[in-house]
């Protein structure tokens, strides 16, 4: 940046300031670097890439009206804004690429409304203060509960989880995100001098979810619920990571008719090390674990399908109960909670995000998994998370992979596309490259109307040329 170009930008950002007077803001360089983070470290890639990048203000709106007048002035002053709930993404999606203004979203944290089977909310309530809401709630006797949420559940923002996530612990038995009537409504405020606010509904919603808040600023959301169940974390260990493959799969199928879960997770005997200070002899290193969240209606079957597939029960209590004995829960021993353990005590990891073919009455490729584990080594290390979507079963992989270099890193990626897994790539921070591999043109034609200046988290969607944005 030039000389001139500097001081236009302070100028702008002082003009900015003054027009948002009484919103809260700081340009402290502490705050700044800590609201410009999320969790892309998990990637020796994303790291390099996004390295110094960081906002020059973060702003704390609490309202929607106070949200409307910063992007306002962001727009006035053709500022950049990235959108920050929680940080909990992997993928960059909140790091500033191009500077600006950081809007943290959290101030907006309110219930609004709790009817029987929905929930009306603000984009910056913690995921689990919208639980606790939920399930005290008379609505319904006996409470609610939310059909997904992240294994950061307890410090990730809702809004950020339908900006940047796809499912969760949940999706075993209420499909992903975008599945129809898991998310009903979203509203978000446009950027531009006169800001607008526009309500989406029904799939109009694909607009904007899992559009790593390049396409409008979400203020409020309508989520399904269903009634509360007291579930029940279980650990059963298994002679072979097949066995406890063998029984996912099967037990996945089941879910709706004979088994109901929350949760199924097959992490490797490999990771034990790094579950030791906390689970002890519940996951020692001679038993592949299924950790799982399990309706206590049908323990009973749940314990038997577990004995018919050779595993033994080491861990079966309440989150209440979890809590007493200072352990943790289960779906913070499943997805990328899996990677954060490992990464707490060995910086050398990293890991893949991957989607198996499941083959109906027969689940995946057990045969393939072990090819891969033969093919690897100790260079990959095991993890297969079970769900459910529109289409039926599925399985992602989540497994540690050593990091020896991008190049070596890339030639793992290519193998596993050679064995028929998709991968989303959670190794780069645009949202065409990592899940999504094509372009989507609605979000992109509702960018133009939402954010016709190109302002929004710059830098993270190819779909956006230059030339879109307006003078």
């Amino acid at each position: 940046m030039t000389g001139t170009d500097s001081r236009l930008r302070a100028d702008r950002l002082q003009a900015f300031r003054a027009a948002i007077a009484g919103i809260a803001c700081s340009d402290d360089p502490a705050l700044l670097e800590a609201k410009s983070r999320d969790y892309a470290w998990y990637s020796p890639v994303l790291q390099v890439l996004l390295d110094g990048k960081r906002g020059e203000l973060v702003v704390r709106p609490t309202t929607e009206e106070e949200v409307i007048r910063v992007a306002a002035a962001c727009a006035r002053q053709r500022l950049p804004l990235t959108v920050r709930g929680g940080g909990t993404g992997n993928y960059g999606q909140c790091v500033p690429l191009e500077g600006g203004v950081i809007l943290d979203i959290t101030g907006l944290d309110r219930v609004l409304e709790v009817q029987p089977g929905s929930v009306l909310c603000e984009a910056g309530i913690l995921i689990l203060e919208l639980e606790r809401a939920v399930h005290a709630h008379p609505a319904v006797p006996g409470g609610q509960e939310l059909l997904m949420y992240p294994s950061t559940r307890d410090i990730a923002t809702i809004g950020g989880f339908i900006a940047g996530g796809y499912g969760g612990t949940g999706t075993v038995r209420n499909g992903i995100l975008k599945d129809p009537g898991n998310v009903s409504l979203i509203r978000v405020v446009t950027l531009e001098e006169e800001p607008r606010v526009i309500e989406l509904h029904g799939a109009d919603i694909q607009k904007v979810h899992h559009a790593f808040g390049t396409n409008g600023i979400i203020t409020r959301l309508r989520l399904a619920l269903k009634p509360a169940v007291d579930w029940v974390h279980h650990i059963a260990l298994y002679p072979s990571y097949a066995g406890a493959l063998r029984f996912g799969c099967q037990a996945t199928e089941a879910i709706g008719t004979t088994l109901d879960a929350f949760l199924i997770t097959a992490v490797d005997r490999r990771f034990a090390p790094y579950y030791e200070s906390e689970f002890g002899h519940r996951f020692p290193p001679d038993g592949d674990a299924v950790f799982a969240m399990v309706n206590p209606a049908c323990l009973g079957r749940w314990r038997e399908l577990m004995r018919q597939h050779g595993g033994r029960e080491t861990m079966a209590l309440t989150e209440p109960e979890l809590k007493a004995q200072g352990l943790s829960p289960a779906f913070e021993c499943a997805w990328n909670h899996t990677t954060l353990m490992a990464l707490r005590q060995d910086k050398s990891w990293t890991n893949l995000q991957t989607v198996y073919p499941w083959v109906p009455g027969q689940g995946i490729d057990i045969d393939l998994v072990q090819r891969q584990m033969d093919r690897y080594g100790d260079e990959v290390v095991m993890h297969h998370e079970f769900g459910r979507n529109a289409d039926g079963c599925v399985s992602f992989g989540l497994p540690l992979v050593s990091y020896f270099g991008k190049e070596r890193l890339y030639e793992i990626i290519r193998e596993h596309e050679a064995d028929g897994c998709l991968v989303f790539d959670n190794h780069v921070y645009t949202i065409e490259d990592g899940g999504m591999k094509t372009i989507d043109t609605a979000q992109i034609d509702f960018k133009k109307v939402a954010d016709p200046h190109g302002l929004m988290n710059p830098g993270k969607t190819r779909g956006w040329l230059p030339a879109y944005a307006r003078p």
